[in-house]
């Protein structure tokens, strides 16, 4: 069986020091680059924001940091400006070994929707063109490790259950930001989906 490693913005404003660091988020870096060599396939995922995303609470007069708006989407969390493209922030983790990817897609680059999943942005229709790419090389497993598990990865891992794959997320090389009690609920989202962990 053709499997895949994903691994989710491990980039440098997810990582202690950051603009919205996880804590000892920079401890998963050495676990991942030891996992590359065991999968057919390895794809990067990279926030890579504008600065006038629509998700900064920087960008809505008044808001707090972590605090909620509605977009057309749906509901949103305003983040702390981060990932802003071509900034240090967003570059990935300068221990991260970049030379065994075979893919590094960019998301979150529409100011005006946010993107956690590596699949769909959140408007939960616009597609990253990642499925298509991992149909067209016969992957039928998907393994995701990165940054932050309640958020890019679970989302991640959901959409690549519902669009058939099977699917791991390996807890080993994971950190949670646990956002009002992000964790339990994403946690609870993925195993309904069907997706088996690792830990």
């Amino acid at each position: 069986m053709t499997s895949a490693l994903i691994v989710i913005d491990v980039q440098n404003d997810f990582c202690p020091g950051g603009a919205l660091a996880v804590s000892h988020g920079d401890g998963i870096v050495a676990p991942i680059n030891a996992m590359m060599a065991g999968f057919n396939l390895c794809v990067l995922t990279q926030d890579w924001h504008p600065k006038d995303h629509a998700s900064f609470a920087s960008n809505h007069a008044g808001a707090a940091d972590f605090s909620m708006t509605t977009m057309t989407y749906g509901p949103q969390v305003l983040w702390p400006d981060h990932c802003v493209q071509s900034t240090d922030g967003a570059a990935f983790h300068p221990m991260l070994d970049l030379t065994s990817a075979d893919l590094i897609l960019r998301k979150g680059k529409n100011s005006a929707i946010d993107s956690y999943s590596a699949f769909f942005e959140n408007d939960r229709k616009t597609t990253t063109g990642l499925a298509g790419y991992l149909h067209a090389r016969a992957v039928e497993r998907v393994v995701l490790v990165g940054l932050a598990t309640d958020y890019c990865v679970a989302y991640s891992a959901v959409d690549a259950a519902t669009l058939g794959f099977q699917v791991q997320v390996d807890l080993r090389a994971c950190c949670s930001i646990n956002l009002a009690g992000s964790l339990t609920k994403a946690m609870t989202q993925m195993q309904q989906a069907g997706v088996e962990f690792k830990e």
